[in-house]
């Protein structure tokens, strides 16, 4: 298996377990206090189970190999804006507080990495 395939499915694996785990089964209530905070509470259990499911459909998504650079693309633009916001608004319901940013640096450059350089290696070598 290529390299960059093994990283699809981790990076797959992150989107599906955090938008299951963390937000649709509520197993890490933190989640949907940051939905409230940010949101409001009256609908923040509904929004995070939605939140969620699109976390989910992203991990489909890398999954398919359907429009890669996309994909992306938009992961890196979701990244980037949710760890900002959540940098700069809830610091104290994160689980690392303003470290969180550089983690979810250290993701973005994993993904800019597999998709940009990576895959192009390998298309290279075909």
């Amino acid at each position: 298996m290529a390299r960059n395939q093994l990283l699809n499915y981790l990076i797959a694996t992150v989107w599906i377990a955090n938008g299951l785990f963390c937000k649709v089964l509520n197993l890490v209530p933190r989640h949907q206090e940051i939905v409230a905070r940010l949101l409001g509470n009256s609908h923040a259990g509904l929004l995070t189970k939605a939140i969620g499911l699109s976390e989910i459909a992203m991990g489909v998504w890398i999954l398919s190999g359907i429009a890669t650079r996309l994909n992306t693309i938009t992961q890196i633009i979701v990244i980037a804006t949710m760890n900002v916001l959540e940098f700069i608004l809830v610091p104290d319901l994160l689980l690392w507080g303003r470290f969180n940013l550089l983690f979810a640096f250290l993701f973005i450059l994993l993904i800019f990495y597999n998709e940009f350089y990576l895959r192009n290696k390998l298309a290279q070598q075909t």
